[in-house]
């Protein structure tokens, strides 16, 4: 390729037209995928999120959908005193500034009080591990009723008068009353009696120390037939002194 050529292909029209068009390209590019982001994200734009609390879940959702914002429910509790469906907690709080489209977590008041099974803790722990473990699921726990058995061991569970077993649903706002021992024996339970130890003289051997077992002998049964007489139950012998004659 001559010099000539070289640079009459470099200051070609068409060479430089393809190259402004590709920066124009990239440009555009770049211009979109900025705004693009901006509008995906909602720069710039901020919303105030409103109170919505003891509300009903209707109402709710209609004061947050009209500022552009979602709403999820993430969980319920149960409190007595509010009516059922009603707005208990919100995430964000009421005030904060946001984005539109951000998502508004509530908390909802249900209709009844939650029931929970209950854990294996009869025979199986002890007061104060019971205590902790049913405190922990949200339980309410009346005074311990002490029943005989070893101490601060859980024999029963009692609801309501009505006594319980594992597994059984249970309301939280039941009060539970756990059965303990008081450490003392319950009297029909069987007592083991066993024999003190010998105290007898220190310097007697072994075997004049062992314990001494005694049989009695069972009495014979009598028959009908007349027993033969013992010697002492018999007549001495007759003698008779021989004759000199």
């Amino acid at each position: 390729m001559t010099g000539k050529t070289f640079f009459k292909k470099i200051f070609s029209l068409y060479l430089w037209g393809n190259i402004l068009a590709m920066a124009v390209i990239v440009l555009l590019l770049c211009m979109g995928l900025k705004y693009g982001l901006d509008l995906y994200t909602h720069h710039g734009q901020k919303v105030p999120v409103p109170d919505v609390i003891h509300k009903t879940f209707s109402e709710a959702e209609d004061l947050i959908n009209a500022m552009d914002l979602t709403v999820v429910v993430s969980d319920t509790d149960y409190v007595k005193t509010l009516p059922p469906d009603c707005v208990l907690e919100q995430s964000p709080t009421a005030g904060d500034v946001v984005k539109p489209g951000r998502i508004v977590y509530l908390k909802i008041n249900a209709s009844h009080s939650p029931s929970y099974p209950l854990p294996d803790i009869i025979e199986n722990s002890s007061l104060r591990d019971a205590q902790a473990k049913l405190l922990a699921m949200g339980f309410k726990l009346g005074e311990p009723e002490f029943i005989p058995g070893e101490r601060e061991w859980v024999y029963g569970m009692k609801c309501r008068g009505r006594s319980l077993k594992t597994g059984d649903m249970v309301s939280v706002e039941d009060v539970l009353i756990i059965q303990v021992g008081d450490g003392r024996r319950d009297l029909n339970q069987p007592v083991i009696y066993t024999e003190p130890a010998y105290l007898g003289d220190p310097d007697e051997d072994e075997e004049a120390r062992k314990p001494r077992v005694h049989y009695q002998r069972q009495a014979e049964p009598q028959n009908d037939a007349p027993s033969r007489p013992t010697m002492s139950e018999q007549a001495p012998p007759s003698y008779t002194e021989p004759s000199l004659d």
